[in-house]
């Protein structure tokens, strides 16, 4: 990817608390008007490496730049560009939605005039015409979420960091959330948004899954669940718990996860096989159906981090 095509780049970003190493040598390349995902569990490192490309963390070590300025040394000239915005509701509750963002333009310098006719628009786009007067305290979550989309934008950031925004929220405000996203895209805006939920990481353009600090798949949802072909199975049977305990003791299953009435399971990428699925269970005489299915990004996610688990010391990044 050409340099001016490049909204964010770290090489060998990490960040050290002591002993622990929250992240440990992460490389990222996000693209101008991108919706770039982080996916993780809690604890992972997705909070702490936003802090750190946003300029509010000093790394322990790496290199960043971002919208071709250096990080951190140039941080105080990034914030006029970015828009941050955490799970957490961090505006006012005891003023009015017009009042919120009334003080996030005067902190970005907004003049006056210009101010409130973004205002007016920010309250039409993010369908607050008839509670602007509203405190924000007595917002429902969704809502809440909507104000504080509305005043991280208030600048028409170039770059937007989302770190967990839907956590609190409910799936429709969720699918609400993320149609507003792709519109800032659209308008020219990059966006780095972290999540934990599969179904808001398949909406990104491009993916990077954390680990334990480690960053063990980066490419796009499509790429990374191509990347499994032939590794997931469906086994239907009405004997799911006596097929999971047999399953188990198979070399070359990582997996082997219960869905309603069936497991679906998933080989390591060089043992494994239908056919040694097959027979383990005719030997155990469990009648079962076994059959290829579509990988997901939770089978991805189920194989990196489990190969993460069992010590891979490098990572390999846009493969699984």
């Amino acid at each position: 990817m050409a340099k001016s095509e490049v909204a964010i780049r770290a090489r060998g970003l990490s960040k050290h608390f002591g002993r622990l190493r929250a992240v440990d040598d992460v490389n990222l390349t996000v693209g101008h008007r991108q919706i770039y995902g982080f996916l993780g569990p809690n604890g992972s490192g997705k909070s702490t490496s936003i802090r750190m490309l946003c300029g509010l963390l000093t790394p322990s070590a790496g290199e960043i730049e971002v919208l071709g300025l250096a990080i951190p040394a140039e941080a105080e000239a990034l914030r006029q560009h970015i828009g941050y915005m955490t799970q957490q509701f961090s505006l006012f509750t005891d003023l009015t939605v017009r009042e919120n963002l009334a003080f996030l333009a005067s902190v970005q310098n907004i003049p006056s005039r210009q101010a409130r006719q973004r205002i007016d628009e920010l309250l039409a786009e993010y369908h607050f015409e008839d509670r602007e007067d509203q405190l924000a305290g007595t917002l429902s979550g969704g809502q809440r979420q909507r104000l504080a989309l509305a005043g991280a934008v208030v600048h028409r950031p170039q770059l937007l960091f989302l770190d967990e925004p839907t956590s609190a929220v409910d799936p429709e405000s969720r699918r609400d959330f993320w149609e507003k996203l792709f519109e800032l895209t659209e308008a020219g805006t990059t966006i780095l948004v972290s999540t934990h939920y599969m179904d808001e990481a398949e909406r990104c353009h491009r993916l990077a899954i954390l680990d334990r600090g480690r960053l063990v798949a980066d490419g796009s949802p499509a790429e990374l669940t191509e990347g499994l072909s032939g590794r997931t199975l469906l086994v239907e049977t009405r004997e799911q718990h006596r097929a999971k305990q047999v399953l188990g003791q198979v070399p070359g299953v990582i997996s082997a996860a219960q869905i309603g009435n069936s497991l679906r399971v998933l080989l390591a990428a060089d043992r494994g096989s239908q056919q040694n699925i097959e027979n383990a269970l005719a030997a155990e005489s469990v009648r079962a159906d076994v059959g290829p299915v579509t990988p997901s990004l939770e089978d991805v996610f189920v194989a990196v981090t489990q190969r993460q688990a069992a010590g891979a010391t490098h990572p390999m990044e846009h493969r699984v």
